[in-house]
């Protein structure tokens, strides 16, 4: 595994401690870790699925609207941010790991280190009842 710039590793071992579920990204969209909290929602842990590129998490939970379709990957609050280097925020069905439906809720920041380093992006989301 490659040496992770010290922001990630350290917003990596907030997100440790942290009971809000956490997803954190590279300036790519490779999925770098999400923790316990998240496990809950995406139904499987982080050592189980490890890292992954954007286009296989992208997919892999099934996001899609109130309608029951698929959303792009593109349409994902994690991925505006990711493209933007802004704040993005939105709510969506994602069928989890576990093979249950759930309806989240997602706020995305951009992860800027020092001397304004683009880092990737965070996505910290919850589990809501259905709207």
């Amino acid at each position: 595994m490659a040496q992770k710039e010290i922001e990630i590793i350290l917003a990596r071992h907030l997100g440790s401690y942290l009971s809000t579920p956490i997803f954190i990204v590279d300036p790519d969209g490779n999925l770098l870790y999400f923790n316990e909290s998240a496990e809950k929602i995406l139904g499987r842990r982080f050592e189980e699925t490890g890292e992954m590129p954007l286009a296989e998490w992208g997919t892999i939970f099934q996001p899609m609207d109130q309608d029951g379709t698929p959303l792009s990957s593109d349409k994902l609050p994690l991925v505006v941010t990711l493209l933007t280097q802004r704040p993005a925020h939105g709510s969506f069905w994602i069928r989890g790991l576990d093979n249950v439906m759930r309806y989240i809720v997602v706020n995305a920041y951009p992860l800027i280190g020092q001397a304004e380093r683009y880092l990737g992006a965070v996505a910290m989301f919850w589990e809501k009842e259905q709207p």
